[in-house]
């Protein structure tokens, strides 16, 4: 899949599901459910033990699911993710390394970014999405809104703190994807192996996300008839 096909399947689905578990065995297990709940992409976190290996086979075993990898630190860690067959790259927090890497490669990144400051500098060292994180904390879908401001063409994932209560004010505040974890995945229902539980919350996350932009879709259209 190159990186055209995996900027647009973000684009479309809206939600890149956070895998961060105890386990290889369980995060295998918490990736499956959500990509039969609907959602075809995974972000396998590098703090999972055998997280390179999660990546390894699901890149092999999934076809048709986007897998990425996700807090990413360094350089290091990213070249062994793409020798893996991650087909993204995403890091907490801006590493420019990191983003010069994934182009040299032509691998999708979202880099991390709080202050406007970094998102324009992530956005002008060729990040193909900013990831805002921790959105809740510094006002949450205010904040995209706040962001979306200055930078309309900038594609901002919301991340940290979305949930079901949340995540249609960040699609209307402009939020171009979110970033969801232990609320799609719960720890419980991983423990438990409720894939059903994970499924449905895929199932009603895709529902908030489709409902959300086709409240904006009139407005898009007015404002472009005026």
């Amino acid at each position: 899949m190159n990186k055209e096909e995996v900027r647009a399947r973000i684009e479309e689905i809206g939600i890149i599901p956070a895998v961060r578990t105890a386990s290889a065995e369980e995060a295998r297990f918490a990736a499956e459910a959500v990509s039969s709940g609907g959602i075809p992409i995974v972000e396998i976190t590098m703090t999972i033990p055998g997280a390179l290996d999660v990546i390894a086979h699901l890149a092999k075993n999934t076809p048709g699911v986007l897998i990425g990898a996700g807090t990413i630190l360094d350089t290091d860690t990213a070249r062994r993710c793409l020798d893996a067959g991650a087909h993204f790259l995403t890091d907490p927090g801006l590493d420019l390394p990191t983003i010069e890497l994934a182009n040299k490669h032509n691998i999708l990144v979202l880099a991390g970014a709080l202050t406007p400051t970094e998102v324009i500098t992530a956005w002008k060292a060729g990040a193909d999405f900013v990831k805002v994180f921790p959105c809740a904390p510094v006002g949450g879908d205010l904040y995209i809104r706040a962001l979306k401001g200055p930078f309309p063409k900038i594609p901002l994932i919301a991340a940290g703190g979305v949930n079901q209560q949340t995540a249609t004010n960040f699609i209307l505040a402009g939020a171009a994807a979110l970033g969801i974890g232990g609320e799609l995945i719960p720890r419980e229902a991983i423990k438990k192996r409720q894939a059903e539980q994970i499924r449905e919350l895929a199932r009603r996350f895709l529902r908030l996300v489709h409902a959300a932009r086709a409240r904006m879709a009139p407005r898009a259209e007015s404002a472009f008839s005026h």
